[in-house]
């Protein structure tokens, strides 16, 4: 069937109700939502996860499984209700007409299937096109998808790419057939930032090229922002607010809307000053939902006997329509009312030096043919001489790409490996060359570790009053079992969770909650050191911002140092007292949080920070995009190892980039970079990011 002329919206969702059924109950997913998407329009949807975002998204793609049903409403697709299509037309629209990227880019790839016959076979299926044809069309994508050498890529294996290449892979599979309709579903979560800016710049030329429209779903507020025209904002199942970006952006209308702004880190945010305000409670599950607002039990404007009564409809707040909110007192609220902190926080001054690494060097050995060993061995430079300090108080921030050495430092100082060269001086003892079994109880307790994803940390089968307190067993902590009870519900106490929580199952826990156990498990032994490696990447916004507060509160009160590796450059901003930036291997700048984030800078930290999305209109970037792929750690480049990226290579006489590695050059007092760049090079930067007056 060839596509069909169509003026009207492309997708139309209307009243659209969702639940899914199990033996016990009917459990609503969605409720009277509502979006429209016009042609070359995109449409962002966000909001928590279990918001029913996803499932907005299998209901557009007919594939809610068995137990999932449409109980209400409909969707419409160019006019035609997709619910009334039969399975050979709905398979026709499915992939040709409507495609769907999904967040882990190897569940929508063969692993056993070249590259090219994945791609082919799309439009010799939908479109009875030649294999000639369709490897000619399948070139020129692979090609707009920015991929170098599309006949090798097309020629290779899924896990012969990287995870930014496979997810480029998948977005050219879905735009083989010139959709109408792409739906993105977190399209980027598992990918670096650096990467994730260059398929958000790439979407959004398709989108042009193409002129295909999206649906994108995201809980990143930045992210929708620099890649769609409007946002819709979910809760529980509902639409709460919707309209254009800019509009919903400075005249929010709801007070989810607005909750969710003041729980992420904009630029003008500061621990002390301005501390971010983490939504209280928590979201409600689908079987519990309140009576009347959803979002009511954590509402600061909650009016009892009128919030709590009945459905809450949408209502207009402009005259033409296009602006859209599901609460009773919107036109009461005074919403340019300032947030007041409930307290100022004193800063916290660091003090003696806990944590020492002198020249520190991290290499491994593997066989140059890694599938059947034998051969030769080459050196995978992980860290490459590393040195700094840490005191006490002090939040110290690593960061940089994945494969840049971030988490090969964090194993070598917990004792999981052992350094190849250098010292690591722990309260002045050596401990770089002391693997885990053989640290003693002190050092373990002192070095503790809160990992990225609270999900594969806890044991399942035992309570978590239980797994607490093992930790306190191995810490010695405590001299009976009473004792040690005590202390655990204190630690519960301290990451403020429930006394009663002790005796649940971690599966009884949200995912903030989870992490929460891993943080007081951490503080069990009274660590000197904890280092969190992505502490709050899998938790949603409004979690992220209670978990943060919630390290820098027990900091503040155990003058523990905390070590944070991550990639969110705002969480960065707003948390760390120094910033540590890496690339392959290598320490590349290094200096204080207002020092890093202003000119100058080292050419990787301009572009790390140039990829950043920032939900505030206000913000005016520059686009630095870097070209090409991290060079392997197994076959790194000669010189700097930034220079096959290095947009100021030019400005470096000869080839000194090439052949010499850059010497740690003084930028400032306790600022340092590793570049070739002059002196005039680097006082000639511009900020990166500049906050318009409004």
């Amino acid at each position: 069937m060839a596509k069909w002329d169509y003026d009207g919206p492309i997708l139309e969702i209307d009243k659209l109700s969702i639940s899914f059924f199990t033996r016990l109950r009917e459990i609503p997913a969605v409720m009277d939502f509502s979006v429209t998407v016009q042609p070359g329009e995109a449409v962002g949807l966000v909001g928590e996860s279990g918001c029913g975002k996803s499932t907005v998204a299998l209901g557009v793609m007919q594939d809610l499984g068995v137990n999932g049903r449409i109980v209400g409403g409909t969707i419409k697709y160019k006019g035609r209700d997709l619910s009334q299509l039969t399975d050979d037309e709905l398979r026709d629209i499915r992939g040709h007409e409507i495609a769907m990227i999904y967040q882990e880019p190897m569940a929508s790839l063969n692993p056993a299937m070249k590259i090219g016959k994945q791609l082919i076979e799309v439009p010799m299926i939908h479109e009875g096109i030649s294999e000639k044809e369709a490897w000619a069309r399948a070139l020129e994508v692979v090609s707009d998808v920015k991929l170098p050498d599309p006949e090798r890529i097309m020629k290779s294996y899924p896990h012969q790419l990287s995870g930014g290449q496979q997810q480029r892979i998948v977005i050219a599979m879905a735009l083989m057939s010139k959709p109408s309709l792409l739906i993105l579903d977190e399209p980027t979560t598992a990918l670096d930032v650096t990467v994730e800016a260059a398929v958000v710049d790439l979407v959004k030329d398709l989108g042009q090229k193409y002129g295909t429209s999206m649906l994108f779903i995201s809980h990143n507020l930045g992210l929708v922002l620099e890649t769609c025209d409007r946002i819709c904002v979910m809760y529980s199942g509902e639409a709460v607010e919707r309209g254009d970006i800019d509009t919903v952006f400075n005249k929010m209308r709801h007070p989810y809307t607005q909750a969710l702004f003041r729980s992420i880190p904009l630029p003008g945010a500061d621990k002390t000053e301005r501390p971010l305000r983490a939504i209280p409670g928590n979201f409600p599950l689908p079987h519990e939902r309140p009576p009347g607002c959803n979002f009511g039990p954590r509402c600061d404007y909650f009016e009892a006997g009128r919030c709590d009564q009945g459905h809450i409809f949408m209502e207009n707040v402009d005259e033409s329509g296009s602006h859209e909110t599901r609460c009773l007192r919107w036109n009461e609220i005074d919403w340019d009312k300032p947030l007041i902190p409930e307290e100022h926080r004193a800063k916290t001054e660091p003090g003696q030096t806990v944590l020492k690494m002198d020249e520190l060097k991290k290499y491994y050995e593997v066989a140059a043919n890694k599938l059947f060993g034998g051969g030769d061995t080459k050196v995978v430079k992980a860290n490459e001489t590393l040195s700094f300090e840490a005191h006490e108080s002090e939040t110290l921030a690593i960061v940089g790409e994945s494969g840049c050495g971030k988490s090969t430092f964090a194993k070598v100082l917990m004792g999981l490996e052992t350094a190849t060269d250098g010292k690591i001086l722990l309260d002045n003892r050596e401990i770089q060359d002391v693997p885990i079994e053989e640290r003693d109880t002190r050092t373990i307790s002192s070095v503790q570790m809160v990992f990225q994803n609270p999900f594969d940390t806890l044991n399942p089968s035992m309570t978590v009053g239980r797994q607490i307190m093992r930790a306190l067993e191995i810490f010695g902590v405590g001299k009976s079992e009473a004792d040690r009870r005590e202390r655990m519900l204190q630690l519960l106490d301290l990451v403020k969770l429930p006394r009663e929580f002790a005796d649940r199952m971690p599966r009884q826990l949200s995912g903030g909650q989870k992490q929460r156990v891993g943080i007081a498990r951490a503080f069990a032994g009274d660590a000197r050191i904890v280092v969190a490696d992505e502490p709050v990447s899998a938790l949603d916004v409004s979690v992220q911002a209670a978990v943060t507060d919630l390290l820098m509160e027990i900091q503040h009160e155990h003058k523990t140092t905390l070590i944070v590796i991550a990639h969110d450059l705002s969480l960065v901003r707003y948390l760390a007292d120094r910033v540590m930036v890496m690339y392959l291997g290598h320490v590349v700048e290094m200096g204080d949080t207002e020092q890093v984030f202003a000119p100058p800078y080292h050419p990787y930290t301009e572009a790390l920070l140039s990829a950043v999305p920032i939900a505030d209109t206000h913000v005016e970037k520059k686009r630095i995009v870097l070209e090409g792929e991290i060079p392997s750690a197994m076959n790194p480049p000669s010189g700097c190892p930034f220079q096959t990226r290095c947009r100021w290579k030019a400005k470096v006489p000869g080839n000194k980039c090439e052949t010499e590695v850059p010497p740690m050059v003084t930028l400032a007092s306790g600022h340092q970079a590793k570049c070739h760049l002059s002196r005039e090079d680097f006082d000639s930067m511009e900020p990166v990011i500049k906050v318009a007056a409004e």
